[in-house]
């Protein structure tokens, strides 16, 4: 299982604008929560962010196209509960809402 730096990015933006309330702060939280999962940190990569320019446009949130991009370029499913990850060609691990 990995976490992606853009899960990270939209954490910590979330979490400075108030909207996500944490016990510590995301650079305390996410290390130690990947530490205490056994989950890996997949880094966000030229490669990564070229392939969102050929997705089609099922979603419109930035961060989830950047997922969804990274997903296809290494092979790996992807879990969300966000039924519009559907229409693209990733596998989908589906989450509870």
């Amino acid at each position: 299982m990995f976490l992606s730096a853009a899960s990270s990015w939209e954490i910590a933006i979330k979490y400075s604008l108030g909207k996500l309330r944490l016990p510590v702060p995301p650079s305390q939280y996410v290390p130690e929560r990947l530490a205490r999962n056994t989950i890996g940190a997949l880094a966000i990569e030229h490669s990564h962010a070229l392939q969102v320019a050929s997705l089609p446009p099922h979603h419109r949130d930035p961060f989830d196209r950047l997922l969804i991009a990274q997903a296809m370029v290494e092979g790996l499913p992807i879990m969300t509960a966000d039924h519009s990850f559907a229409a693209y060609d990733i596998e989908v691990v589906w989450a509870q809402a």
